[in-house]
């Protein structure tokens, strides 16, 4: 796996160069689970997908399990949710984050993806805030579906963010 920039890894994704549009995986890392969203084929909706189990001994199987959605998917990239602090800055709980994704590149399974970090700050609270009023009565119901919902927040807040970049770039040209 590489570090892209994000402007470079949306970049990448708009040249793709296959017949099918390649998409992007978002990832809310969390100590116990691991929420993912995936874009629609245009890039402009982030769509919940699952969430995966995290362990400190199957790293293996996620990367199998990653290998299996960039396939299903057509995926150019992740855009991984990192904890940066108000002031921009790494917060404690961003070696979690660097942890999983230095694992991730040892396996040498996702050795053609790249990915980005994109800044995650909220995103839990905010879906949290939003599943309150339905009162779920499973805990665990309630954090995977936070986890899930929490990556469709960043990866949509980095759509976003790209396709309006991208606008903005076109009118200028024009």
């Amino acid at each position: 796996m590489r570090l892209l920039k994000a402007e470079e890894l949306f970049r990448k994704l708009l040249e793709g160069g296959s017949k099918k549009q390649p998409r992007l995986l978002g990832l809310d890392v969390g100590s116990k689970y691991v929420g993912l969203a995936v874009s629609d084929q245009k890039n402009r909706i982030a769509l919940p997908l699952s969430v995966l189990g995290r362990t400190k001994t199957n790293i293996n199987l996620m990367a199998d399990d990653f290998k299996t959605l960039v396939k299903n998917y057509s995926l150019a990239g992740l855009v991984v949710g990192y904890p940066f602090n108000l002031q921009g800055q790494s917060s404690p709980d961003a070696s979690q984050v660097s942890l999983l994704v230095g694992e991730l590149c040892k396996t040498g399974k996702l050795d053609d993806l790249s990915y980005t970090y994109w800044d995650e700050n909220f995103t839990s609270k905010c879906v949290e805030a939003l599943l309150n009023p339905l009162k779920l009565n499973d805990p665990v119901e309630t954090k995977t579906m936070t986890d899930k919902f929490a990556a469709v927040c960043i990866l949509q807040g980095y759509l976003d963010n790209m396709n309006r970049a991208l606008r903005s770039a076109d009118k200028c040209e024009e």
